[in-house]
C-alpha cells in the first residue's frame, strides 16, 4: 500500500524512502514505473570512469550514469601558450568549428587573453529597515571591521590561498513587495567557483547586519552575475587565411566583410542575437562541462551580462582594421574552478584539466573565453559565406547513419552518400544501408 492507501502497483511516483535506497533498490522501483527492461536499465547502469559509488554520492536519488562524448579541439594558442581542449558536447561540428577557427587565427599569433581578479559578488537581502539611509550609514561605519573579523576567521577557507572578503557594497532596492536593502559581499575566491565559500560568508555577516539595520536577514546566496570575475580574449583573422578557408569562392576582404554584416545583424536584433550567442555558448559549456565546473552558472551570468546595458547584445564585437583583417573580441563572466566540487570528484575532469594544463581559474577562464571567440568566429563565417548547413550537416549525417543502425563500417560510406545528396535523413540512410547489405 503507498501513503495514500491505495495498493501500490509500482506506477506512482510517490515513493516513501526513494532516497535511503542503494542505487540497485532504486533501479527496481524505476523499472516497475516504466516499464524498462533488464537492458534498458543496464544502459543507465553502465558506468565509465565515474562509479556507481561516486556517482551515488554527488547527487540524489542516483540510479545510473549518463555519457556525453568528449572531444578534444586542436591549434589554440592563447598569449604565446598551446593547448589542446577538451570539449564535452553532443551536437556535431562544435569541435571541428573550434579547431578550425583556432587554425586560421595561428598565422596572426593566435588568442591574447586577460582576465580579472576571481571576485564573486554574494547578496543579503533584509527586509524591513526602518531607516535605510541610517542603516547603510552605520554598516559602512562598521564594514572594515566586519571584514577584517571575517578574513581573521577565514570561514571559507580563502584568506589560506590567498583570497578572502575584500569589501562590500549597499544598494537600496525598489520592489513590489517595498523596499529592500541588499548588501553585496565581495569575495576573492582564488581558484575555485565561490558558491559554497561565498554563500557560508553571507550566513556568517547576516546577523551582525541585522543588528546595525534593524532589519531582518532573508536571502542569503551568491550571484552568478559575477561581473567582477570576467573574461576577455581577442584574435585577428587575416583577409588571406579568410580567403583561403572559402577556398578562393570570395575575395578576403569580402568574407570580412560579410562577417561583419553579420555580425550587425546580430547587435541590432534580439532574436538573432540569442542565436549569436548560444553559437558563443557551444564552446563555452563544453569546456566548462569537460572541466567538472558549474555550465549553468556560467550560462546565467553570460546572458545576464549580455542585457546588463538594457538590451540584449552580443558577447561577442567584430570590428576591421587598418588593413582590412577581422579583428574579433570577447568579454563575459567566467566563474571557473580547478579546484573543488566536480573538478575534483569526477575523474574525467581531473584528467580534462590535466590536459589543459592551467595553473589558476584565471587561465582556465582565459582560454575559455578564447574558445567561445573563436567558436562563435566559425559559425558568423560559414553563416556569411557557404551557409551553416554544408558544414554541420555533412557531420550530423553520421548521426543519422547510427540512428538508422549503420555500423562503424559502414557510418561513413553512408553519411557521404547522404551528404553528396543533400538528403541527410533516416529513411534514406536506411535505404543505403539495406542497398550496402545486399552489395556485400
Amino acid at each position: 500500500m503507498n501513503r495514500d492507501g491505495k495498493a501500490d502497483t509500482g506506477k506512482g511516483s510517490d515513493i516513501r524512502g526513494f532516497h535511503k535506497l542503494s542505487p540497485d533498490e532504486r533501479m527496481e522501483k524505476l523499472k516497475r514505473f516504466a516499464g524498462l527492461s533488464d537492458g534498458e536499465a543496464e544502459v543507465l547502469r553502465k558506468t565509465g570512469a565515474l562509479d556507481m559509488g561516486t556517482a551515488d554520492r554527488m547527487i540524489e536519488n542516483v540510479v545510473g550514469t549518463t555519457e556525453l562524448p568528449l572531444g578534444i579541439a586542436t591549434n589554440f594558442m592563447v598569449n604565446g601558450k598551446d593547448y589542446l581542449v577538451p570539449m564535452t558536447i553532443e551536437e556535431p561540428s562544435v569541435v571541428a568549428a573550434a579547431s578550425f577557427a583556432a587554425k586560421l587565427a595561428r598565422p596572426s599569433g593566435g588568442f591574447s587573453a586577460s582576465s580579472s581578479e576571481p571576485v564573486m559578488i554574494g547578496q543579503i537581502q533584509i527586509l524591513g529597515v526602518p531607516d535605510t539611509k541610517k542603516a547603510m550609514h552605520k554598516i559602512e561605519s562598521k564594514a572594515d571591521g566586519m571584514l577584517r573579523k571575517l578574513n581573521e576567521s577565514d570561514p571559507a577557507l580563502l584568506v589560506k590561498y590567498g583570497g578572502g572578503v575584500r569589501g562590500i557594497e549597499l544598494r537600496e532596492l525598489k520592489s513590489e513587495r517595498g523596499d529592500m536593502l541588499i548588501v553585496h559581499v565581495l569575495v576573492d575566491c582564488r581558484d575555485v567557483m565561490g558558491a559554497n565559500a561565498i554563500n557560508t560568508i553571507c550566513e556568517r555577516l547576516a546577523p551582525e547586519l541585522e543588528e546595525l539595520s534593524g532589519g531582518e536577514a532573508r536571502l542569503r546566496i551568491i550571484s552568478n552575475l559575477a561581473v567582477r570575475r570576467t573574461a576577455r580574449a581577442r584574435a585577428v583573422w587575416k583577409k588571406e587565411e579568410l580567403e583561403k578557408s572559402v577556398r578562393g569562392a570570395m575575395k578576403g576582404g569580402s568574407v570580412v566583410e560579410h562577417i561583419l554584416d553579420a555580425y550587425a545583424f546580430a547587435d541590432a536584433d534580439p532574436y538573432r542575437c540569442a542565436t549569436h550567442n548560444k553559437g558563443i555558448m557551444n564552446g563555452i559549456d563544453a569546456v566548462v562541462i569537460a572541466t567538472g565546473n558549474d555550465f549553468r552558472a556560467v550560462e546565467a551570468g553570460a546572458h545576464a551580462y549580455a542585457a546588463t546595458n538594457g538590451r540584449y547584445k552580443p558577447l561577442t564585437r567584430y570590428t576591421k582594421d587598418k588593413e582590412g583583417n577581422l579583428v574579433g573580441e570577447i568579454e563575459l563572466p567566467l566563474a571557473v574552478a580547478i579546484v573543488g566540487g566536480a573538478t575534483m570528484t569526477k575523474p574525467s575532469a581531473k584528467v580534462a584539466l590535466k590536459i589543459i594544463g592551467a595553473k589558476t581559474s584565471k587561465e582556465l577562464a582565459e582560454l575559455i573565453a578564447a574558445v567561445g571567440l573563436a567558436q562563435n568566429f566559425a559559425a558568423v563565417r560559414a553563416l556569411a559565406t557557404e551557409g551553416i548547413q554544408k558544414g554541420h550537416m555533412r557531420l550530423h549525417a553520421k548521426n543519422i547513419a547510427v540512428m538508422a543502425g549503420a555500423k562503424v563500417n559502414m557510418i561513413d560510406k553512408i553519411a557521404e552518400r547522404m551528404a553528396g545528396e543533400r538528403n541527410v535523413r533516416v529513411d534514406r540512410a536506411r535505404e543505403l544501408l539495406e542497398e550496402m547489405k545486399r552489395l556485400s
